[in-house]
């Protein structure tokens, strides 16, 4: 198709820079021809590096939507902006991909999906863990029965010393939690979806700010700063869907734990299991033998794989999604799908506060 879409990007932080902007610059249909910033300087550099000869600047995002020229708008804010933003691209009758998580709170991520739905405007939410070669691997395994009924799974994102200590991350305020929403949020967003499991019955959670005022952390990038740090650094839930199903979701910055793991996912179903613990893993039993199987995804393969030369994670999530708003198909992460992933961080954060479990509707 030779039409050129016109891409707009709504915060110019490391997220946009590390992951948006460089997967849509590989992307010929892709023109980024607006930057938005509060900073004015971000917006700047990202147009000189990644944006047309005339591509503009803002610092007021609602500007920036008045060009009725740009047909897709990548939202790359802090989480407290998210739903605000989208909602007005929606309703400015632009496309949207906003980066995880979906909002803040359920309410918020509800009211995305409702403008999705009213104003005809396609979005989708940053999940780009699912194209990575061993999940559609494993994704393709299940849709094929290969597990049979999956009634148990672990979400699992662990770190041992790895707290972010740039930007908002360590800010309630703007984020919403602590590694629950930023990294729990894609290993529960990569685990439903294997099960393709979207019915949550009720939830039970606790979190843990333990190792806040800890000294000579040895984290990964340098000691943060107990004044500054306003969230969690574990958190872990128990999630019961209406079929009966178990999901654990286990997620910290910090942790005293030895084998730290980000972004995988355990799945036990009554044909098989499956799990991302050293590389993928897929168990069974064959001819009265217990057997595990090791997918190579070193060469060859489908040609979404990694390993095929074809880009990373984040290049072939771009790719979906803009092959989907050129062909108007289904977006590679449905908003409905993430707006479950979001009701259930909320309920974990909530039942760790009361104490009590939380039932969904």
């Amino acid at each position: 198709m030779s039409k050129k879409l016109k891409v707009g990007i709504i915060g110019c932080g490391g997220i946009a820079n590390g992951k948006h902007m460089p997967s849509l610059a590989e992307i010929e249909e892709v023109e980024m021809v607006a930057f938005c910033d509060i900073v004015e300087e971000r917006a700047v550099e990202a147009k000189e590096k990644f944006g047309t000869p005339d591509a503009k600047t803002y610092v007021d995002y609602k500007e920036l939507l008045k060009d009725e020229s740009i047909d897709v708008v990548h939202v790359c804010t802090p989480n407290r902006s998210h739903s605000f933003i989208t909602i007005d691209a929606l309703e400015a009758g632009k496309h949207v991909m906003c980066e995880k998580p979906m909002a803040k709170t359920y309410a918020e991520a509800k009211k995305m999906y409702e403008a999705s739905v009213r104003t005809g405007k396609k979005l989708t939410i940053g999940y780009q863990q699912r194209w990575r070669g061993d999940s559609q691997y494993l994704y393709q395994a299940c849709r094929d029965g290969e597990l049979g009924d999956i009634y148990y799974a672990k979400a699992i994102a662990l770190r041992r010393r790895a707290v972010p200590t740039w930007g908002v991350f360590l800010n309630e305020y703007e984020q919403g939690g602590g590694p629950l929403i930023d990294i729990g949020t894609h290993a529960l967003d990569l685990t439903l979806w294997m099960m393709d499991n979207y019915k949550p019955k009720m939830v039970v959670g606790t979190k843990y700010k333990k190792l806040n005022d800890a000294k000579n952390t040895a984290n990964a990038w340098g000691d943060w700063d107990p004044e500054k740090n306003t969230v969690e650094d574990s958190a872990f839930g128990f999630i019961v869907m209406e079929n009966g199903a178990t999901v654990i979701l286990e997620s910290s910055w910090a942790l005293n734990i030895a084998d730290p793991h980000e972004a995988i996912t355990l799945l036990c179903g009554d044909k098989a299991g499956a799990d991302m613990y050293d590389g993928l893993r897929i168990n069974y039993v064959k001819n009265n033998r217990q057997v595990i199987e090791k997918p190579d995804f070193s060469t060859g393969g489908v040609a979404f794989f990694e390993g095929k030369g074809d880009g990373s994670p984040a290049l072939l999530e771009a790719r979906a999604w803009i092959d989907a708003v050129l062909n108007d198909t289904e977006p590679p992460t449905k908003a409905s799908q993430a707006l479950v992933v979001t009701q259930i961080l909320e309920a974990i954060y909530e039942s760790s506060k009361t104490g009590k479990p939380v039932y969904f509707d």
